[in-house]
Formats: structure tokens, sequence, C-alpha cells
């Protein structure tokens, strides 16, 4: 794989974290594939753009949601057409100017190119709690505030 295929998937990551952070449900079901897979903070689980569609239509009509401050930490190509990003994020509350860390997350974008087009085919964005290691959600919290400067 080459950079400019490295730069396309960074891309897409960014364009899905994008359309989050401005309540654009059509704009982050269209970056999936057709049975692309999204998997909630709370383990909502949902198939397919339309369904990703009506999920993220509704949690965007009903209720601020907060925008995440990423960084992306790896890209990891799986033969050619296929590659996984690992990022974490944090999430700053509306009304408010700084992170969250109760609501930091790992998150997994596995992408795929169709027909030249990268697209989501999972998206997976799990709690980063470390229980018992408070540490290291401080720790998490500080790499993301610099990303915010």
């Amino acid at each position: 794989m080459n950079i400019s295929n490295v730069d396309e998937i960074t891309s897409l990551y960014r364009r899905l974290i994008d359309a989050w952070n401005n309540g654009d449900a059509k704009g982050m079901a269209e970056l999936f594939t057709e049975q692309g897979i999204q998997i909630g903070f709370d383990g909502s689980k949902m198939v397919g753009r339309k369904e990703i569609l009506s999920h993220l239509t509704s949690i965007f009509e009903k209720h601020p949601t907060a925008p995440f401050v990423t960084k992306e930490k790896d890209v990891r190509v799986i033969g050619t057409d296929t590659a996984i990003v690992q990022a974490i994020a944090g999430m700053i509350p509306p009304g408010k100017t700084d992170i969250e860390p109760a609501v930091n997350a790992l998150q997994t974008l596995v992408t795929v190119n169709k027909d030249g087009n990268w697209k989501v085919e999972l998206f997976q964005n799990t709690p980063a709690q470390f229980h018992g290691r408070p540490e290291l959600v401080e720790q998490m919290t500080d790499e993301l505030r610099q990303v915010m400067k």
C-alpha cells in the first residue's frame, strides 16, 4: 500500500469524525459500505447505512451531542483493500471547554476499498475506562488536550 492510500484512509476517518461533530447523520451513514456496522459507546449496534442513518438522525435530533477530539494512533494495512485505523477520542460536553475524561474512548475503524473508494466496514467506539488505573485515563486525556492546542 502506498502513502496516498494511507492518506485516503485517514481522510475517511477524519470525515467520519467531522460528520459526527457537525451532527450530520446522512454524511456519516454515506461513509459506510452498504452493510457496514457501527457500534456505539453504549454498545448499540447498527448494521447498514439505512439503520445507521435512522439511529444517528434520532440521536442528533433529540440530544445535544458532544464533539470528539481525536488522535490517530495507528493505521494498519491488511492486504491491498483493507485497513484498520486505531485512534483515541475524548469529548467536550455541550457548554464546556474541556474534555470529559469519563467518556474517553478507543476507536477502531475497519476500512475496505470498494471500486476505488475507501468505505467504513466497521466503526467501534469503546469506552476507555481503564478500571483501577486512573493514571491511564489521565494520560489519555492529557494526550487529547495536546490536540486541542
